[in-house]
């Protein structure tokens, strides 16, 4: 490759869209190969950063659509299942401009990417928070209590902070918290903010679960978080019961390890 092809593949990589547009005129009657790929790639790219824009508008004009256009919490809960650890339920206000590249259901992303976005959502939200709802609670009062316990919190919390929105949107089924609630099945995949509260809910109860690893070594809360994969079983049968530990979610394990080890 020449050093004239190296300088214009670097000035194809480089260019915005606008500027791509006159570089790929120009080079309409470029036969070399090199370039003829690096403009093929870069029209790939920029197709595919389309897409994804106009998929992450699609989850703001959702939820203007739902909301009318009102100002909007996104509010959603990470954490509903595992056996232990809290219940994490995020919260968070969106302008609707700039929109938030990338932004999507917490469960479609990876570790790195929910911890990129996480921060960005937090500098770039007009409000956002995490309430944690501990085991004990769950325990005592039972999930759907905690629940509307949770959700309550954390739309309190946002008021808190000076906003008040118009509109409260949550992920899934009706909790009956507030008048401004409106319920939207599997928001976190349909609405800019919920999607949002997903993410920032994600991030802040894998940190905890992370820290708790340290704590608690032996049911490898680090990889699991908590959830009843075979490991944590097997370490609940043989360890017993930690402090952040659901006890009423691990009676069936340790039932069927009493009755194994029951003389016959």
């Amino acid at each position: 490759m020449d050093s004239k092809a190296s300088d214009i593949i670097a000035r194809i990589k480089s260019a915005d869209e606008t500027e791509f547009e006159a570089m790929r005129r120009a080079l309409a009657a470029d036969t070399r190969r090199s370039v003829i790929d690096a403009l093929n790639k870069k029209e790939k790219r920029i197709a595919a950063l389309r897409a994804e824009e106009a998929r992450v508008r699609s989850l703001y004009d959702c939820q203007n659509t739902i909301a009318k256009n009102r100002l909007v919490v996104g509010l959603d809960e990470v954490g509903r299942g595992p056996v232990a650890g809290p219940l994490a339920i995020g919260a968070v206000v969106l302008n609707s401009e700039p929109i938030i590249m990338g932004i999507n259901d917490s469960k479609q992303l990876s570790a790195k990417k929910r911890e990129e976005l996480s921060e960005v959502i937090k500098q770039k939200a007009l409000a956002s928070c995490v309430v944690f709802i501990e085991p004990e609670e769950i325990d005592e009062l039972g999930m759907s209590a905690c629940l509307r316990k949770g959700f309550s919190s954390a739309l309190r919390q946002i008021e808190d902070t000076g906003i008040h929105p118009e509109v409260v949107l949550i992920d899934g089924n009706p909790l009956h918290i507030d008048p401004r609630e409106i319920n939207v099945v599997k928001g976190d995949a349909r609405c800019a903010s919920i999607a949002a509260a997903s993410i920032i809910a994600k991030v802040e109860r894998d940190k905890l679960m992370d820290e708790c690893a340290s704590l608690y070594p032996a049911y490898g809360f680090e990889s699991n978080k908590g959830y009843a994969s075979e490991q944590h079983i097997n370490a609940i049968v043989e360890q017993g019961l930690s402090p952040i530990h659901r006890k009423t979610f691990c009676t069936s394990f340790l039932d069927a390890a009493r009755q194994t080890r029951l003389p016959i």
